[in-house]
């Protein structure tokens, strides 16, 4: 079983921003050991987000999130699977179809601290929280089949790196993908860019 505090200790923040990101993520999933990983914790969950790239670290597979009305990556509940790698593999196949797909590295290229706002979701009202999420990049050709999955989006495309702050309408997302984004060509050996 994988153990995910010891995967987030590993994380290397680059900055006070991240450093602290990460002491305030690791002291909430230890106040709440019992129920972090799951959504009984109406205020806070455990989440795994994927940043899927191609193999060249240029395009960024998106999805068209349906609450968010926004380009985005793909992610999701923990729902009691503690291995967070696994948890944002089994999310991207869910939510874009695709099925052959490699982490670029097992550990996270982020940890974040997101707020989720009030929304309806299958007909049940969920009130607003928070998201700790640790976002992995994923790597995966873009020749396979894509597919919506339409409960929860209405597209899945390829974008050029680039065009990440044109196609999110979530402004407060765009500094969190592009540092994933540095993070990912710099460990791929291929020049950052900087996307803002």
């Amino acid at each position: 079983m994988m153990d995910y505090i010891a995967l987030m200790e590993r994380f290397v923040a680059e900055n006070e921003e991240e450093r602290q990101t990460k002491r305030l993520l690791l002291d909430t999933c230890r106040a709440f050991p019992d129920t972090i990983l799951t959504r009984e914790n109406e205020l806070v969950h455990l989440t795994a987000s994927g940043f899927v790239m191609d193999p060249a670290l240029q395009r960024v597979l998106m999805v068209h999130h349906n609450i968010y009305n926004s380009w985005s990556w793909t992610g999701g509940h923990c729902d009691g699977d503690p291995d967070l790698l696994a948890v944002a593999l089994r999310e991207v196949r869910e939510e874009t179809g695709l099925t052959r797909i490699e982490p670029q590295s097992g550990e996270p290229a982020s940890l974040d601290i997101l707020p989720v706002q009030g929304h309806w979701k299958r007909g049940r009202y969920v009130c607003p929280h928070l998201h700790l999420s640790a976002a992995f990049v994923l790597i995966a050709s873009r020749e396979q089949p894509l597919r919506e999955k339409p409960d929860e989006n209405s597209g899945v495309q390829w974008f050029d790196a680039a065009q990440i702050p044109q196609v999110c309408a979530e402004p407060q997302m765009i500094p969190v993908y592009a540092r994933i984004l540095r993070r990912a060509r710099r460990l791929g050996g291929v020049t950052p860019i900087d996307i803002f």
